[in-house]
C-alpha cells in the first residue's frame, strides 16, 4: 500500500485519545496529530537553533498546539507526546536532551558554521513540563520500528528479528534490532553507525567535532561543504550533473556510495543481519541511482556474511519519519 494512502488512513480506536508526533531532523521539525479521526494538523518548520538551548523545546511546544488549532483540537486533550529525534542524546537526570551535530554548534565550535555554541540543546524536561506523557527515541529507532510493523522490514505482517533502517540525509543515523530487540544503549544511542571513523580526510569535518566519519563525507549538508568549491553546491546539483553525464560527479558520488557501502557492509558483518531498508532525502531523491551501487559495494564481499542480506528502499518512503513518531505512540 502506498505509504501516503496507509497514514492518511490511520486512526487511532473510536474515543481514544489524541497523541502528537513530532520528528526532529537536523534541518527541519515536523508535528501532526493522530487520533479517531485519522492523521490531522500536520505543520513543520525549519528547526530552531538560535537562542537560548531550550529554542528547540519551546518550537515543539509551540507547534504542537499549532497542529491542534489546525485540527480543531484543545491542546490538553494530547493523551501521549511521541518524539522520534535526530541525536546523539546525552542523559540529565535521566531526561534526553540533544547534542546533535546538526543543531548544536557547540559540538565541532565555529568551523562548523551553526549560529549558537550549545553543547546540548534541551527536549525532554520543556516537553514533560508542558505534557504529562512523552516518549524520546532516536529518529533511527523510531524508523526501525515502523518499517518493522508496515514497511519494508516485515513478511507477510511479521515484524523482521534482524534487521536496520539507514537514512542518508542532512545526517546518516540508524536503528538496529537483533534477535528480535531493538538496540538502545546506556543513553539510546545505539546505532549511530555515521559516526564511524572511515577516512582521514581533512575536508570531512563532521558538526560532531569528527574529521572523516561516514556522516562528514556523505552526509547531505557534508556534500554542500566538500563540493561546493567544485561547482556541486547541494547534493541536488551533483546528482543532477552525474545525471548529465558529468564524469567527476559520477566519480564524487561512486567515492560516497563506496564509503556508504561500506558502512552497510560493516553493520551485516557485525550483527548478521537479513535485510536494511534505506530512507532519507538524499538517498530517497535518488534512490534508483544509488541502489544499484550500494549493493554492488557490499555484494561479495565475505559472503558467509553478506549473502541473504537484502538492502531495499524504505517502504515507507519519504513518510518514514511521520510513522517513526507514530510507531512510538501507539
Amino acid at each position: 500500500m502506498n505509504s501516503n494512502v496507509l497514514l492518511n488512513g490511520f486512526k487511532l480506536a473510536n474515543g481514544a485519545a489524541p497523541v502528537a508526533c513530532v520528528d526532529i531532523g537536523g534541518t527541519k521539525v515536523a508535528v501532526n496529530i493522530v487520533d479517531d479521526q485519522g492523521v490531522r494538523g500536520k505543520v513543520s518548520e525549519p528547526t530552531a537553533t538560535t537562542g537560548a538551548n531550550d529554542a528547540l523545546g519551546q518550537q515543539i511546544i509551540r507547534l504542537i498546539a499549532q497542529s491542534c488549532d489546525a485540527a480543531d483540537l484543545p491542546v490538553q486533550r494530547i493523551a501521549r507526546v511521541g518524539v522520534a529525534s535526530c541525536g546523539p542524546f546525552v542523559l540529565n537526570n535521566g531526561l534526553v536532551e540533544l547534542a546533535a551535530p546538526n543543531i548544536c554548534g557547540g559540538q565541532a565550535g565555529p568551523a562548523r558554521g551553526l549560529p549558537n555554541d550549545w553543547k546540548t540543546a534541551l527536549l525532554e524536561a520543556p516537553l514533560r513540563a508542558a505534557f504529562a506523557h512523552v516518549r524520546v527515541e532516536n529518529d533511527g529507532i523510531g524508523a526501525l520500528e515502523a518499517e518493522r510493523r508496515w514497511g519494508a522490514l516485515q513478511v507477510d505482517g511479521v515484524p523482521m528479528a534482524n534487521c536496520a533502517y539507514v537514512t542518508w540525509s542532512t545526517g546518516i543515523g540508524t536503528g538496529l534490532c537483533v534477535d528480535g530487540h531493538v538496540l538502545r544503549g546506556k543513553n539510546g544511542n545505539a546505532g549511530h553507525a555515521g559516526h564511524l571513523f572511515v577516512s582521514t580526510n581533512d575536508d570531512a569535518l563532521c558538526g560532531c567535532g569528527n574529521v572523516g566519519d561516514v556522516e562528514g563525507l556523505v552526509a547531505g549538508n557534508a556534500i554542500a561543504r566538500r563540493f561546493a568549491s567544485a561547482g556541486y553546491a547541494d547534493a541536488a546539483l551533483l546528482f543532477k550533473a552525474a545525471y548529465a553525464g558529468d564524469a567527476k560527479a559520477i566519480g564524487l558520488i561512486d567515492d560516497l556510495c563506496l564509503v556508504m557501502g561500506r558502512m552497510l557492509y560493516n553493520l551485516i558483518a557485525t550483527l548478521d543481519l537479513q535485510r536494511i531498508s534505506i530512507g532519507g532525502s538524499v538517498y530517497w531523491h535518488h534512490r534508483d541511482y544509488l541502489l544499484p551501487r550500494l549493493r554492488a559495494a557490499v555484494h561479495g564481499k565475505l559472503p558467509a556474511l553478506t549473502d541473504g542480506c537484502e538492502l531495499v528502499s524504505a517502504g515507507l518512503g519519504e513518510r518514514v519519519g511521520d510513522f517513526g513518531a507514530l510507531a512510538l505512540v501507539v
